[in-house]
């Protein structure tokens, strides 16, 4: 899922909150609640989180059906043909990949045939705290942390 994509979904996912509570009232007045409150009522849980998750059990229901079912096959299966120019766009596969590089979770092959550590693995994607936007922070506190230990590197001439 594309960052934009995501944005939209929580918008709209924000959207529908205020309809569902509604506005609350404080000191004499009609407010508004902020996205702040709303994440506060959600306890974190949002409708980016629990796709990932899906997306998630899915790729574990996919590896444990038998080889000769459908959607295993077009799982399975590579794309014939020429593709576009540019940079190939990123795959479902690809995402779920990396969704689980970042939870840490390895040897995902062998975790799919135990349910249980499968469902506990679907559970900690569903509250894990922004998945795409995670890594993107962490780069970028890195590499501000980089730039300030090499500035104290170079000598004043």
């Amino acid at each position: 899922m594309m960052k934009k994509e995501e944005q939209a979904l929580l918008i709209f996912e924000r959207k529908i909150f205020r309809r569902i509570y509604g506005p609350k009232y404080e000191d004499g007045e009609w407010k508004s609640r902020t996205n702040r409150e709303q994440e506060e009522m959600s306890k974190g849980e949002n409708i980016v989180k629990w796709i990932m998750g899906q997306r998630i059990s899915w790729l574990g229901h996919l590896e444990r059906i038998e080889e000769d079912r459908m959607p295993k096959k077009i799982f399975n299966q590579g794309l014939e043909g020429t593709r576009r120019r540019g940079r190939p766009r990123k795959g479902w596969r690809e995402e779920v990949e990396r969704d689980l590089q970042v939870l840490g979770v390895r040897r995902c092959r062998k975790l799919v045939i135990d349910r249980e550590k499968w469902r506990d693995i679907v559970r900690q994607a569903k509250v894990h705290s922004g998945l795409q936007r995670q890594r993107k922070k962490n780069v970028m506190y890195t590499l501000l942390i980089f730039s300030f230990s090499t500035a104290s590197l170079i000598p004043n001439t």
